[in-house]
């Protein structure tokens, strides 16, 4: 009914029955249809290391991506979501609803244990959902800590051993806090696929939070020795089959949904854990790892890789709303989302309160899922996240210490650049102080603002 407009025919005798027999129709409908979307499904989708230019819904042209463009084509396109430049702080927001700088001292890929009863599955769980888990964890070794899923809120899990054996070809794989010994001659991707379709399943009768936290298209594992391949017989996919592999899964998910006939009162959720990276491991030659760049077409232009970078193309992630109950065709969305949105997001799609005393960064984007209202998030924040790998080495052994605020058409890094975001995507050139000096004052007291409201520990150029 989306004319907004009923036509009651020209009987006059028959006009108030009809009318009233047509409006009680329409609110059974939109009863049922409230009640199926009050409380969706949430069937979470994190790609791993995956840019907007990759996809060709946003443009790109390298890659082909049919089943990622169909859920953009049928949902809603987010083109201002913003992640951290690397995996484990992107991860660290996700989880929690706060800024990595919030968590003080977290080792790399370790979770704070103040904070593992309050991520976003334990509520979801508390909320009466069920949830499970197949691929990714990068929250601590498995090896050390099996049962460490469960403390953070899942009822489930098949998720390979970060850092700890193979993720691909014959993968190490920790399901319920013990190792699974049924990996030989499988691919991991598959296994952890069929994981999660085999969860929805078994809880397709009620709520479930079904998070496939991919391995693609991330590199092997670049510290075993020696080193692992993605297939037999010392096979290496290059870049551009990951991207294939990504999208298949995508693909083969979304029509277990169908299967399931659980579309319309599950809500499907796309979004990369940063941006491209700028090379990908293609062979091994004895214990040394071979390297080649990544660039991609996108546009017109050609796109370096921009993981680890506080650049649009490390942090402006693709992200994808799907949603048959609520969500209608064909809509891109502008409005500002960060990593710190998703925790209370999920907390509002399940109808779960947010605590007086959670202090969270992020802000719900729910309204703006059930065609309601746009997020009200005013900013979003970026930070290098510097975590200390073990051993006390920070990531590459070094830290720039940048962070950044902006809003939808400006970024302010706190090393004093100004970007024009909207006119100047790829931040090329830093809006110079002769440009109409009164606009500049004023938006650069405005950014400055937001980095006093957050108070994060960092010295900020005037």
């Amino acid at each position: 009914m989306n004319s907004g407009r009923l036509s009651l025919g020209r009987m006059g005798g028959m006009k108030i029955r009809n009318t009233t027999l047509l409006l009680f129709t329409l609110c059974c409908w939109n009863a049922t249809i409230a009640g199926e979307t009050t409380r969706p499904n949430i069937l979470f989708i994190f790609a791993d290391d995956i840019g907007q230019e990759v996809l060709q819904c946003y443009g790109g042209q390298s890659y082909e991506t049919p089943n990622l463009n169909e859920l953009a084509r049928t949902g809603m396109k987010f083109t201002n979501a913003s992640s951290m430049p690397v995996c484990h702080p992107s991860r660290l927001t996700l989880m929690s609803g706060k800024y990595p700088f919030r968590h003080g001292k977290v080792g790399w890929g370790d979770y704070p244990k103040e904070a593992e009863a309050h991520t976003f599955s334990n509520h979801l769980q508390r909320a009466g959902y069920k949830t499970g888990i197949a691929g990714k964890w990068q929250l601590c070794l498995l090896g050390d800590d099996p049962l460490h899923p469960r403390r953070m809120g899942f009822d489930h899990w098949d998720l390979f051993g970060w850092h700890e054996g193979p993720r691909y070809y014959e993968p190490m794989i920790h399901q319920n806090g013990k190792v699974r010994t049924d990996t030989l001659g499988h691919y991991g991707p598959d296994l952890y696929v069929r994981s999660v379709i085999d969860f929805m399943k078994r809880n397709r009768d009620q709520p479930f939070l079904a998070y496939y936290s991919m391995a693609v298209a991330h590199e092997v594992t670049d510290d075993l020795t020696p080193p692992v391949p993605h297939g037999p017989f010392g096979r290496y996919d290059n870049y551009a089959e990951m991207v294939a592999e990504t999208d298949r899964n995508v693909g083969r998910l979304v029509a277990a949904v169908n299967a399931l006939e659980l579309r319309e009162k599950t809500l499907i959720l796309f979004v990369a854990d940063n941006g491209t990276p700028p090379e990908i491991i293609i062979r091994a030659e004895g214990n040394d790892l071979i390297k080649v760049p990544v660039v991609s077409r996108c546009n017109g232009l050609d796109i370096p890789g921009g993981k680890k970078q506080l650049t649009n193309a490390g942090t402006n992630v693709p992200m994808i709303a799907n949603w048959s109950g609520a969500i209608g065709p064909g809509q891109v969305v502008h409005d500002l989302v960060d990593f710190s949105d998703f925790l209370p997001t999920f907390m509002d799609l399940a109808g779960q309160p947010i605590p007086d005393d959670a202090n969270l960064d992020g802000v719900s984007f729910a309204d703006r899922l059930r065609g309601l209202a746009a997020s009200p998030r005013s900013f979003a924040y970026c930070e290098e996240a510097v975590l200390p790998k073990p051993g006390g080495v920070e990531p590459d052994g070094k830290s720039s210490g940048l962070k950044w605020v902006r809003t939808q058409d400006w970024k302010l890094y706190n090393d004093g650049r100004l970007f024009h975001m909207s006119e100047d995507p790829h931040e090329q050139y830093p809006h110079a102080a002769s440009e109409d000096e009164v606009t500049r004052s004023a938006i650069r007291t405005q950014l400055l603002g937001f980095f006093e409201d957050l108070n994060a520990p960092a010295r900020v150029n005037r």
